[in-house]
């Protein structure tokens, strides 16, 4: 995260209250300090200062590191002074909160609060952020579904397209990075595991999503060298010949590109680019071959 909100939530901000006095005159002065209008005695507590609560809310946060109790301070906020800016600050800090507890349900709950609320503050791509942030740090690992890893990256990209001039944009690009790699990752596990049990038709539509959706990943170079055993295995030459020899041009050093060289060769053939194939068009378009 570029800069922790806390520095930036400490300037304060014009203390916002309102005082409604009702005037009874029934002919004779009388008190009504602690009834209310009805003559039975009113329990409620009077309303704290929003300064105050949201004070104590960045204290349990800074000084106590209890993110639970600092949400219980920014929400008594909203509550008592609901349309007050400190209600709109506190709630950007209660997303915050509940991301520093763990709490990523209330977090992504909390920050889409605050985009629907306040679309046009400076604060909302942070909130977004959040949003994408709170997804990130619940992706699994590539064994279990990736439904997690999804909605990270559409959250974080929401960032970068709405947003692409916050300090918070760098962030999400990276975080987006290792998503695709995490869901490269699943698609190379599947393909792998379909390679084992000689489906080849079932492994190369795997790793074909590799390499057209996650060309820029640690998985390609293996992609590619998958897909030269597929096709050899099918038969389908010109295609095998056609992965190494992409994989070669664009990784030249990989020792994936070796195996896929000597696979090629041990089948009479050499690396060699068909232009029109998909995999040739993929790394055009992307500009890499």
């Amino acid at each position: 995260m570029s800069s922790s909100p806390l520095a930036r939530f400490r300037r304060p901000l014009a203390r916002v209250s309102a005082v409604l006095l009702i005037g009874l005159s029934l002919g004779a002065c009388s008190s009504f300090s602690g009834f209310n209008l009805f003559g039975s005695k009113d329990d409620t507590p009077p309303d704290e200062a929003a300064d105050r609560l949201y004070n104590e809310g960045l204290f349990y946060l800074n000084s106590e590191h209890k993110p639970k109790d600092a949400v219980k301070k920014f929400e008594e906020v909203d509550r008592q002074h609901p349309y007050s800016e400190w209600a709109r600050k506190a709630l950007i800090m209660s997303a915050y909160s509940y991301y520093q507890s763990g709490s990523y349900d209330e977090c992504v709950a909390a920050a889409k609060r605050y985009i629907t609320l306040h679309p046009g503050t400076s604060d909302a791509a942070y909130a977004q952020f959040l949003i994408g942030a709170s997804y990130y740090d619940q992706i699994p690992d590539i064994t279990r579904d990736q439904d997690q890893t999804d909605k990270a990256l559409a959250a974080l990209d929401e960032v970068i397209r709405k947003y692409p001039d916050s300090e918070y944009a760098a962030s999400a690009k990276q975080k987006m990075e290792v998503a695709r790699d995490q869901l490269a990752g699943k698609e190379m596990q599947v393909g792998r595991y379909y390679l084992d049990k000689h489906d080849y038709t079932g492994a190369i539509n795997r790793f074909k999503v590799v390499v057209t959706k996650y060309q820029t990943t640690r998985h390609v170079e293996e992609a590619l060298e998958r897909l030269t055993e597929a096709y050899m295995a099918l038969g389908i030459v010109d295609e095998a010949q056609t992965a190494a020899a992409v994989l070669g041009h664009n990784f030249p050093d990989s020792e994936w590109y070796k195996h896929a060289y000597a696979l090629v060769k041990s089948g009479g053939g050499e690396p060699s680019e068909n232009k029109g194939s998909w995999i040739s068009k993929a790394f055009r378009k992307i500009g890499l071959g």
